[in-house]
């Protein structure tokens, strides 16, 4: 008698466990940007994110020694760099504006080079061992220092899921 109760009990537990597992994986897939590793494709971190919403990563170059941030934008369910911003320009750093593009200025003077219209499939990055990259997304910056390590070459990309709960 002992032995049908634990079986019941253990069947009751295993359909639970099953039933809620379905309902996490249930539904419309949603896009998320993804962090990972190059050399493994291990994900550190996935981000919620939409058609329309930007994310951009800040650094400082390493040639030339001022501030540059790379703007995106998720068009179209891809990712396309948008804008990019430099304090100076100088060696390593785009110095000719190209047809299409449009050099303005910010309200701190920093110029900014748009009208790039490039797909970026990935997004691939080596956080500096010296300065750190900083990923903004929705309004929140992040060290990739602290995220991923110094030194570490990363990259981001959109995925399709349909798991819920992120960061």
């Amino acid at each position: 008698m002992k032995k049908i109760i634990v079986a019941a009990v253990i069947g009751i537990l295993i359909t639970a466990v099953i039933l809620c597992l379905s309902a996490f994986f249930r539904g419309e897939p949603r896009t998320v940007l993804a962090l990972c590793y190059a050399e493994t494709d291990k994900v550190i971190q996935l981000y919620d994110i939409s058609e329309g919403d930007e994310f951009s990563v800040e650094f400082i170059h390493s040639v030339n020694k001022s501030p540059v941030k790379d703007i995106f934008v998720i068009r179209e369910g891809k990712i396309f760099v948008d804008r990019t911003v430099y304090s100076a320009f100088g060696a390593g750093v785009q110095t000719e504006v190209e047809e299409g593009q449009t050099l303005s200025y910010d309200e701190e003077g920093n110029m900014v080079v748009s009208g790039f219209n490039i797909e970026f499939p990935r997004v691939k990055y080596i956080v500096s061992p010296v300065y750190d990259h900083v990923l903004e997304i929705d309004g929140e910056k992040l060290s990739l220092t602290e995220l991923c390590g110094s030194g570490a070459r990363v990259y981001f990309e959109l995925r399709q899921t349909r798991m819920g709960l992120f960061r």
